[in-house]
């Protein structure tokens, strides 16, 4: 855990929010767990399709501070980013 006090600010917090897997669980978990049941499967599909377009909504924001962020990964790892830095 120490290892990752090391990077800086933004790029720790890139870091922190990469597993998109779980990410999406907890945000699809919290559409569905007001509900106490559901009539049938296919109502459930429906929820959890609603939830999955709020989501994407979501995830196509921009990231802030993105050139900072990128420009420090660069530094960090030097060599394993094939974008040209402007």
């Amino acid at each position: 855990m120490s290892s990752y006090f090391k990077y800086s600010g933004p790029v720790r917090r890139l870091i922190y929010t990469t597993n998109p897997i779980e990410g999406l669980h907890r945000q699809i978990r919290r559409f569905t767990k007001t509900k106490g049941s559901f009539t049938s499967t296919n109502a459930l599909y429906k929820q959890v399709y609603c939830a999955i377009k709020r989501i994407e909504q979501k995830w196509a924001m921009a990231l802030p501070n993105w050139a900072l962020t990128i420009s420090q990964l660069d530094i960090f790892f030097p060599c394993r980013l094939k974008i040209e830095l402007n």
